[in-house]
C-alpha cells in the first residue's frame, strides 16, 4: 500500500490531457508539459506522472527521480518500461477499456466506408478480429448483430478459457476483412507481416486501430490489399506512400470520443487518488456527458454515422496536412458517442 506524503506532491502531467486542470490542484502541485516534452529534468522531483502515449517512461527519463506512479491515461502501456519500473518501485496505471466504444465507432465508420464503395452487405463477408480485449469484444458484438460472419483469433484468452477462438492463420483464410485491436509487444511486433499478409484472400481489407508497429507498413504496401490505417509505424513521421495508398488515414484518433477521454482522465483521477487517499475516487468530469450504450442496426448506422464522425473528411485532412499529424490529435474536437 502506498505511503501519503506528508507534503503536497508533485504531479507531472501532459498539457493535452482533457478535463484534468483544476481537479487536483487542491492536494497537489500539478505542472503541465507537452507530453512529448517531458524530460528527466522535469519529472527528476516529481511524486509522480500522468502521460499519454508520447512519453517515454523508462530509465533514461525515470533514473534518480522521486517518481513511484505513473499513470497513463491510454488503453496502450508499450510506452512505459514496465520491468524497470517494477524493479524500482514505480506502480504504473493504464485507463484499460476506456475508449473501447470509441474505437467501436471508428471501425463502424470504416466499415460503412467500405461497405458503400464496394457495394456490400454485412450478409456477404466474413470478419475477422485479431485481439479480443475491451475493443475487440465490442466489435464482435456489434458485427454480428449487423450480420457479419465473425471469426476471432486472441491466444492468451483461449489459453485462459477455450472457447471459439481460432488459430491467426485460420483468421487470414476465413476473412474478408480483419481487424487488428491487439496491445503492442514483442509478440505482436509485425504480426502483420508479409507472410500473413500473404494468407489474406487477395481482395481482403486490413484495419489497423492498435498500434502502428503491428502491421508491417511496407509488407502491407506491397501486398496490394485495401487498407484503413488510424496508427502508424513511426509516428508522427507517416510514411507517405502508405498514407497515399490508405483508403482511410486517420491521426491516431481512433478512441477520442468525448466520452473516452472523459473516462481515461477520470480513471488516472481514480488511480491518483486512491494512492495519495485523496477524497476524489469516483470523480468524472461534469462537461462531459457519460456514455449511453445501445443497440444500432446497420440500416441506421449507415444512415447516421456520417452526422457523427465524418471519417472521410478526416482522412482527407491527414492526406492533405500529414505534417499536422500532432497538432490534429492534440486539437481534436472529440466526437460523441452515440450507441
Amino acid at each position: 500500500m502506498a505511503l501519503i506524503a506528508e507534503s503536497r506532491p508533485v504531479i507531472v502531467a501532459d498539457s493535452a490531457i482533457p478535463f484534468l486542470r483544476g481537479v487536483l490542484e487542491p492536494w497537489a502541485e500539478v505542472r503541465y508539459l507537452p507530453g512529448s516534452q517531458i524530460a528527466a529534468a522535469d519529472v527528476a522531483a516529481a511524486d509522480a506522472l500522468v502521460v499519454r502515449t508520447r512519453t517515454r517512461c523508462d530509465a533514461a527519463l525515470l533514473e534518480g527521480s522521486s517518481v513511484r506512479l505513473i499513470v497513463t491515461a491510454t488503453i496502450g502501456f508499450d510506452h512505459i518500461d514496465r520491468e524497470w519500473c517494477a524493479a524500482h518501485g514505480i506502480e504504473v496505471r493504464t485507463a484499460a477499456g476506456c475508449n473501447a466504444r470509441g474505437v467501436l465507432q471508428w471501425v463502424a465508420a470504416v466499415l460503412a466506408f467500405f461497405a458503400r464503395e464496394q457495394g456490400w452487405e454485412p450478409r456477404d463477408r466474413t470478419l475477422g478480429i485479431v485481439g479480443v480485449g475491451h475493443v475487440g469484444s465490442l466489435v464482435r458484438e456489434y458485427a454480428a448483430a449487423w450480420g457479419f460472419r465473425v471469426v476471432c483469433c486472441d491466444p492468451p484468452r483461449a489459453a485462459r478459457e477455450g472457447g471459439d477462438f481460432v488459430p491467426l492463420e485460420e483468421v487470414m483464410r476465413r476473412a474478408d476483412i480483419v481487424t487488428f485491436h491487439t496491445p503492442l509487444d514483442a509478440s505482436t511486433r509485425h504480426l502483420a507481416n508479409a507472410a500473413l499478409l500473404g494468407a489474406l484472400r487477395p481482395d481482403a481489407i486490413v484495419l489497423n486501430s492498435s498500434r502502428g508497429p503491428v502491421v508491417d507498413g511496407r509488407a502491407l504496401l506491397a501486398s496490394g490489399h485495401p487498407f484503413a490505417l488510424d496508427v502508424w509505424e513511426h509516428e508522427p513521421h507517416l510514411d507517405g506512400d502508405l498514407l497515399a495508398r490508405a483508403a482511410i488515414a486517420t491521426p491516431h484518433v481512433a478512441g477520442y470520443s468525448e466520452q473516452g477521454k472523459a473516462t481515461a482522465t477520470a480513471m488516472s483521477v481514480d488511480a491518483l487518488a486512491r494512492f495519495f487517499g485523496w477524497p476524489i475516487v469516483g470523480w468524472y468530469p461534469a462537461a462531459a456527458a457519460p456514455s449511453v450504450p445501445r443497440p444500432i442496426a446497420w440500416g441506421e448506422l449507415c444512415a447516421t454515422i456520417g452526422g457523427f464522425y465524418d471519417i472521410e473528411a478526416e482522412s482527407r485532412l491527414l492526406k492533405t496536412h500529414p505534417e499536422d499529424f500532432e497538432a490534429m490529435r492534440d486539437g481534436y474536437p472529440y466526437r460523441r458517442e452515440y450507441f
